[in-house]
């Protein structure tokens, strides 16, 4: 018998009792089904959390603060006037865990091996956005905005080397700015309007170069650095200060430097007497959270699978009896047992096949409805949550997966069946 008609006769056979069958498959179906939408929800969680995640700070960046690293089980720190934050008014923010740093830091950061491009990031409180003689309406930019990678629904990134001032605007400023959509903002001046310490009113333009989902993680919106610069040479009023602090500053390393290379260069980082943190720690607590939750997800779907491959055992094992004096003719006319024995695996497959492509079809077209509707309702207010994201090659993983499971669910009858004797099987009633 030929490779096709071996694949031709194991798929008929397959419908030979179409109640068995159709039991076993739902089985099937039932866990692939589960393991589908699990997995889009692991991807789809994962996908948004990293461009949240994204929006703090590039890989390739180590975000500094003043104070050794700490540890929140040895209570509070005892104050220091030399690195205390409250007396010079400047604020660490959510990415740093220390005190302000002074230019000698900086200085010392700088002469660090390892480090380069450390810049401090200058605060810079804006009173207002307006387009053109529109209303004006509140503004906030996120002070990290010279490392971020925003999530663009219109437009391009910052340009950390442009001199050109530039923002990027969240996508719920396009409606009050009296912008359709965000293409239509991309290009645009807006005028910005802030307040110097000598209390004086001042406005700076700025391009809108994109527009980003709004971020949970990072709020405000993305300024480059030279609009940085104005903002804050313009807050100052020209005026110096002698001991100036930042509440943190960036520094580059090398993006290709192996894992433990950069540990060891945080390491070396913190026995200078900083703290510091890369995007990876903050989105690595998050990613295994996710991953555990996802993970306990799939387990109830591998419980199926494998309560499923006991009714693949089952209705073979049932077709072997019911068709032993057929095995006993085709071997009998010269079949070999492997290619009895690869029959019966074809048919355990094919039911692998279609259990699991329809439970991951159907997955697919109710998650795809599913994850809209929730998008557009309970999930409104987190713009750019795709909670169910289907990736073509973990659905391709799924159905091998299944397969598998079935091919190894069907050995035992197959095995069973390759080894009957002719002569025994002709004379079964």
């Amino acid at each position: 018998m030929k490779t096709s008609d071996l694949l031709a006769s194991a798929v008929a056979n397959t419908f030979r009792s179409k109640l068995r069958t159709t039991l076993t498959v739902l089985a099937l179906f039932i866990g692939a089904f589960t393991l589908t939408l699990t997995t889009a929800v692991g991807a789809g969680v994962t996908d948004y959390v990293t461009k949240q995640v994204a929006s703090l700070g590039a890989n390739d960046v180590f975000i500094i603060s003043g104070g050794a690293q700490a540890n929140p089980t040895d209570g509070p720190a005892e104050y220091d006037p030399e690195t205390s934050t409250a007396s010079d008014g400047t604020s660490a923010g959510p990415l740093a865990a220390g005190g302000a740093l002074t230019e000698a830091d900086l200085e010392t950061l700088s002469a660090t091996e390892g480090l380069t491009k450390v810049s401090p990031v200058r605060s810079v409180a804006f009173d207002y956005i307006q387009n053109g003689d529109g209303t004006k309406y509140e503004f906030t930019a996120n002070p990290a905005s010279s490392i971020t990678k925003a999530d663009l629904v219109a437009g391009e990134q910052l340009s950390s080397g442009s001199t050109e001032n530039q923002v990027v605007l969240p996508s719920d400023y396009l409606e009050p700015l009296g912008y359709a959509t965000g293409e239509d903002a991309v290009g645009q001046q807006v005028s910005l309007g802030l307040t110097d310490i000598l209390g004086q009113k001042h406005t700076v333009d700025a391009t809108v170069v994109g527009v980003a989902q709004t971020s949970l993680l990072a709020s405000g919106a993305g300024i480059n650095q030279a609009l940085t610069n104005s903002a804050a040479d313009l807050q100052m009023a020209g005026i110096q200060t002698l001991n100036p602090r930042y509440a943190i500053a960036t520094a580059r390393f090398d993006a290709s430097l192996p894992a433990q290379d950069v540990s060891a260069l945080k390491q070396k980082v913190v026995d200078e007497g900083f703290s510091v943190q890369t995007i990876q720690d903050q989105l690595g607590v998050i990613t295994t959270v996710i991953a555990g939750i996802v993970g306990v997800l799939n387990a109830f779907a591998i419980i199926a699978l494998l309560a499923a491959s006991f009714g693949i055992v089952n209705t073979l094992l049932m077709s072997v009896q019911e068709r032993t004096r057929e095995i006993g003719l085709m071997k009998a006319m010269g079949m070999r047992s492997s290619r009895v024995f690869a029959l019966f695996s074809l048919e355990a497959t094919f039911i692998g096949f279609l259990g699991s492509a329809l439970g991951a079809l159907v997955a697919v077209l109710l998650g795809t409805a599913l994850s809209a509707g929730l998008a557009a309702g309970p999930l409104a207010a987190l713009p750019g949550l795709n909670i169910l994201l289907f990736d073509p090659a973990s659905i391709a993983g799924i159905i091998i997966l299944i397969m598998a499971i079935a091919f190894v669910s069907g050995t035992l009858p197959a095995r069973r069946a390759a080894k009957q004797n002719p002569i025994e099987s002709l004379r079964y009633e």
